[in-house]
């Protein structure tokens, strides 16, 4: 089956918010903060988002690179 990029958006979204309402349950119930790792992979998954939706490529600045 073929999904169209509103349906790509509309799943990725819904992913990034449930892991982001689990982050934020872990903060505030428990008091733990996520792991540096798991916010890198939502700030990922974000920008793989941004580049669907706009459907160009970001290029790396070279801060990133090093």
């Amino acid at each position: 089956m073929v999904q169209t990029k509103r349906d790509l958006v509309i799943s990725h979204l819904r992913f990034l918010r449930q892991e982001l309402r689990e982050m934020h349950l872990g903060i505030k119930e428990d008091g733990l903060f996520p792991e540096p790792g798991e916010i890198r992979g939502i700030i990922a998954q974000l920008e793989a988002l941004l580049e669907l939706v706009d459907g160009k490529t970001r290029i790396q600045s070279n801060s990133e690179a090093a």
